[in-house]
């Protein structure tokens, strides 16, 4: 459980939710404007200089360049790549599902989403992991309530994706976000015992980002880069994250695109 002071401290001012929204509103900018680049016959490294460069242009950083030596400005996770995928001169083509994972630091704040994109045409199983990813990214945000334990995230999406014949990670979770990048409380998508503890407030504001696997839930770590996280079993995975902020009134999603897709999309 989070302890009373720490729990305080998570708890965001009038002034310090409007920074957050500012964060939010500019993440959702870029990714509105790196969504038509990505498609096929473009290179993941092209999509990060996009990026970069944008960022840099509108005065932001890029939170993951330099992180814990991450030496990219975004993160590509493609097919059976779960998350923090590492662009490089992979050239995208016809039937890949690559999720595109921004996160900028505004003024100090963070923002941070992720989407994923279907290089059409793709397979029937890419296209049910990708719309259960993101069916259960909304149905999670609309379960929460001003107070209501973390849990209630996972014990929404893990009966979901079970239903649809398809499983969720357990070993990478959402996170606390604010003037850190990762902050309390952790995220999980599935339901344990930090999470039934765990609630969440009015003036926190955290990451929901569900990662769905087509096949078996475990999950495999590239040694040699020290960051690619693969299902173990080779199979497609997708994954979609918003950052939101609990308000008084409930989940307020911070990250809305103005030209991806909303609640009730079908891919």
């Amino acid at each position: 459980m989070l302890h009373d002071k720490k729990r305080t401290n998570l708890l965001l001012s009038a002034a310090g939710r409007d920074a957050m929204r500012r964060a939010g509103r500019f993440n959702a900018q870029l990714l509105d404007f790196i969504r038509p680049h990505v498609k096929a016959g473009v290179k993941t490294n092209e999509i990060d200089r996009l990026v970069h460069t944008y960022t840099l242009d509108h005065g932001h950083r890029p939170a993951t360049l330099g992180y814990q030596g991450f030496t990219k400005s975004c993160c590509t996770s493609i097919n059976e790549v779960i998350c923090h995928g590492i662009p490089d001169e992979y050239e995208l083509r016809e039937g890949d599902i690559v999720n595109v994972d921004l996160t900028t630091i505004v003024d100090g704040w963070f923002g941070d989403q992720s989407e994923t994109f279907l290089i059409e045409p793709v397979s029937d199983q890419s296209r049910a992991v990708t719309q259960c990813a993101f069916d259960c990214l909304y149905l999670a945000i609309e379960a929460l309530t001003p107070g209501c334990r973390v849990s209630t995230i996972g014990e929404t999406i893990v009966p979901e994706a079970h239903r649809r014949g398809f499983t969720v990670v357990r070993e990478y979770v959402g996170h606390g976000l604010g003037r850190n990048f990762h902050q309390d409380p952790s995220i999980p998508h599935y339901p344990n015992r930090q999470s039934r503890s765990d609630r969440l407030l009015p003036g926190m504001a955290f990451t929901v980002e569900p990662m769905i696997n087509a096949g078996s839930r475990f999950t495999k770590l590239d040694k040699a880069d020290g960051w690619t996280v693969r299902t173990k079993d080779g199979l497609p995975s997708a994954q979609f994250e918003h950052t939101v902020l609990m308000t008084e009134e409930g989940p307020e999603i911070l990250t809305h695109t103005e030209h991806g897709p909303r609640r009730g999309h079908k891919f």
